[in-house]
Order: structure tokens, then sequence, then C-alpha cells
């Protein structure tokens, strides 16, 4: 075990500011459950991981352009983590689970490939590489997911439903368009799951100050339930989250291409 006073690794800083993306900004303090535990396997105190949760969330644009200034004191180190997992959200998520896992199975806390033991039975049939590259695929997309309800508060930010199993991390730009960005928080939205796929195919995009904009296509459907469920929400700013705001540059895109689409089906025959 490690002491609060010591530097720290690599390695702890990673899996901080993991946690840190996965967590809601109101949990971030010593006496979380999650903070104890994560603390406890890093070889942290609860205190100290709290405040270097918090020294994070000081580099979050997010968090200090709302009055919040999280705590003052990020290191070189954690700007250097910050900036890292940034350029490379797909590696560092992997990484981070890679490293919890073994340090886990040091402990004795976990099987051997726990991540694959809840569901071995729809991995059964693929083995090597393959398994792997599944699994993988798993990880990145739960990372993904309970980043940005975390950010949302765990609430869609059209509707504020709570409901875990109707809520869909929505990426802005399409996880197929854009690799670089299929993990960041800041291209995902908290929404229902019929939002999601409204926003998903296009029939609705968002201006520049957040507010929903629906589109032509939409505007023509003569369908009750649809215009009872998306009409109302026309000019309606959605709630922005806590950490992780939707970057303007995907928000921009995907208004564009809902634009484009738009005039496609309008030319049509």
């Amino acid at each position: 075990m490690g002491n609060a006073a010591s530097n720290w690794t690599p390695t702890q800083l990673k899996l901080a500011f993991n946690f840190y993306c996965q967590t809601p900004f109101g949990k971030l303090h010593s006496k979380n459950p999650d903070i104890v535990e994560l603390a406890q396997l890093i070889g942290r105190t609860p205190s100290a991981l709290a405040m270097k949760l918090v020294n994070f969330a000081s580099l979050d644009p997010s968090i200090t352009r709302t009055g919040r200034k999280g705590l003052r004191g990020a290191s070189k180190m954690d700007r250097e983590i910050w900036a890292r997992f940034h350029a490379d959200w797909e590696a560092l998520a992997v990484e981070c689970e890679q490293h919890l896992q073994h340090l886990q199975q040091e402990r004795g806390l976990v099987h051997a490939a726990a991540l694959q033991s809840t569901d071995d039975d729809a991995l059964a049939d693929f083995t090597g590489e393959v398994r792997q590259a599944v699994v993988q695929q798993r990880i990145k997309q739960n990372f993904f997911r309970r980043a940005v309800l975390a950010s949302y508060r765990g609430r869609c930010c059209i509707t504020g439903l709570s409901d875990p199993r109707l809520l869909v991390a929505s990426h802005i730009v399409p996880w197929s368009a854009d690799k670089a960005n299929r993990l960041n928080p800041s291209n995902g939205l908290c929404l229902s799951a019929i939002h999601d796929k409204a926003f998903d195919t296009y029939l609705f995009s968002l201006t520049d100050d957040s507010r929903i904009l629906l589109s032509e296509r939409l505007k023509t459907s003569k369908d009750t339930f649809v215009r009872d469920v998306f009409f109302p929400t026309e000019g309606k700013q959605i709630e922005l989250p806590e950490r992780f705001a939707p970057s303007q540059e995907f928000i921009v895109k995907h208004r564009q291409t809902m634009h484009e689409k738009s005039k496609s089906a309008d030319q049509s025959p």
C-alpha cells in the first residue's frame, strides 16, 4: 500500500480519472463507498482520492464555467493524464479496466477474467482474438454509457426520465464516423430510447445554444404520438450536463447532416 503523502503513480492517476469520468460530480467525496473501495485498491486514503478527483474537476471547462472551481492544485501529471485521455479515450478506457482487474485479482477480490464471467454463455462461441475484441468492445461501450449518464445526472436531457432501463448514451457524431471520439463523453447526450432513435436518424438536432431543432421531415409527420412527444420540445433548451458539455464541433456536424437529409428528402421524386 502507498500512502497519501507519496507521489501519485501514472496508473493511480489513470484509475482516478477513469473513476472521475464515470461518477456524478456530487459523489466525489470521501464517504462515497465506491471511492473508499477504489482508494483501498490503489493504495490511497479515501480523502486523498477524493481530493485528487476534485483536482481533476478544476481542469474541466464544464465545471469551471458554472462558477465551480474544483480544488486547486492539479499537478503537471494530472494535466498530462487529462490530455492523454482526451487524445485516446478508447485505449485508456481498456487499459484502466485491465489495471482494475489486475489489482482485484492480486487482492483475491474477483476471479480471473471477471469481465467475461457474467456473460460466458454469450462469449462461448468466440475464441482468441475475436473473444478479446468482443470483451474490449463491451468495456468501451460500458465506459461511454457510464460517463455520459453520470454527466447528465442519470436523466434524459430532454424529458428528465431517470429510469436507466430506458436511457441511452447517444452519440452526437456516430460511432462509425469518428473513431477518435467514440468514447469522448463530450460526444454524447443522455436521451430516452425514443429520443435517441429520433436523434440517431436526424429527426431533430440542436442549435448552438443547445435548443432542440426539429427537422422538416419530422414536422411533416401526421402521427399523433410523434406530434404529442416531439412538437412541444422545439426550441426547448436541453438540460446541460454537470461535466463534458456537448462539443459545439460535434453539434454542428450533426445539425448539418440533419439539414442535408431533409434537403435530400425534399428532392426525392
